[in-house]
């Protein structure tokens, strides 16, 4: 696989705790969104590939196995969202809302 976060895939994003990593994510789906609502969609889409790509390595991440079951589903309703119809009907500000939980909870230890 052709990673765009080369480090990160390499090992570093298991150093990251849970709400670090999808903080991260988030980051990458408030590009999404960004780009998606100035008319950009191939910088939408990118920004887009590169959240899943982030959050398949916090799937893969044994740490986060109780987590599984969100994780999944997250990555389901972002790629309906983003991809297919959004038949989950979410929003830009819903997925906002969610992310920004983790940012807050990353701020928070620092």
């Amino acid at each position: 696989m052709n990673h765009q976060h080369k480090e990160l895939a390499a090992g570093r994003w298991n150093q990251l705790c849970f709400a670090e990593q999808m903080a991260n994510v988030g980051s990458e789906i408030e590009r999404a969104i960004s780009w998606k609502a100035k008319g950009r969609k191939e910088y939408s889409d990118r920004a887009f590939d590169r959240a899943i790509e982030l959050l398949d390595l916090s799937i893969a991440d044994e740490r986060n196995r109780k987590r599984l079951k969100e994780l999944l589903r997250v990555r389901e309703a972002l790629a309906d969202c983003f991809v297919f119809d959004n038949t989950y009907q979410t929003t830009p500000e819903s997925w906002q809302r969610y992310f920004h939980a983790f940012l807050f909870a990353v701020r928070g230890k620092r």
